[in-house]
């Protein structure tokens, strides 16, 4: 896929500035959870911050870590009170930083994608995701863009648990690099140019 530079967005559009997002990627923490599908979150945090040079630190709620764009800030998080309970950390850090929900971005796994495609939507249902059901329950709302990114189906009547906590197979690791950066650049995209934008050009890309 080509992806235009962000210079090309700053050209067209009134790039976004002076504000500040968090971007909650959601997994489960310690060593039996890294690598599975169910962590996509994580890794779509942490291509992020490597591609910044950031590091996390380990903080209330989750391990952060701050990337600068366009005169923005990213407050990039990893929740570390498990997925279940994704929404008190995703409100402690909007609260600590003033952060509107509107300026909320959720990655997450999603079963009903094939395999590294990426869709973003401003709002909707969990669609049976436990960490969105958390956080919209202890948000009080809907209204919060998601980036959704695929990790297939294609498990036995009954598998779905042993799917979404199974690690990708080889030929889907030989394309990881390339759909995180996808996934980060819709990102960077919905922070300085909104959602309508990144949806328009990164949905199912």
């Amino acid at each position: 896929m080509f992806l235009r530079p962000l210079c090309f967005y700053t050209a067209i559009f009134h790039i976004m500035a002076n504000k500040n997002f968090l971007i909650a990627g959601l997994g489960n923490i310690g060593p039996e959870y890294e690598g599975t599908r169910h962590n996509i979150g994580f890794m779509i945090a942490d291509a992020l911050a490597k591609s910044a040079g950031a590091t996390f630190e380990d903080k209330r709620y989750g391990f952060v870590a701050t990337v600068p764009l366009r005169g923005n800030k990213l407050y990039l998080l990893k929740p570390s009170t498990y997925m279940n309970l994704s929404g008190n950390a995703v409100r402690y850090w909007l609260q600590q930083n003033k952060i509107a929900v509107e300026n909320l971005l959720v990655a997450v796994d999603d079963l009903s994608l094939p395999f590294g495609k990426i869709r973003l939507k401003p709002s909707g249902s969990e669609a049976g995701h436990n960490g969105l059901k958390n956080i919209t329950s202890v948000l009080g709302t809907q209204n919060y863009a998601r980036l959704r990114f695929g990790i297939g189906n294609n498990y036995p009547r009954g598998g779905q648990v042993d799917w979404v906590l199974g690690k990708f197979p080889p030929e889907q690791l030989a394309e990881m690099d390339a759909r995180l950066n996808v996934a980060c650049e819709a990102i960077k995209a919905f922070c300085l140019t909104g959602i309508d934008f990144a949806m328009t050009n990164f949905n199912n890309k």
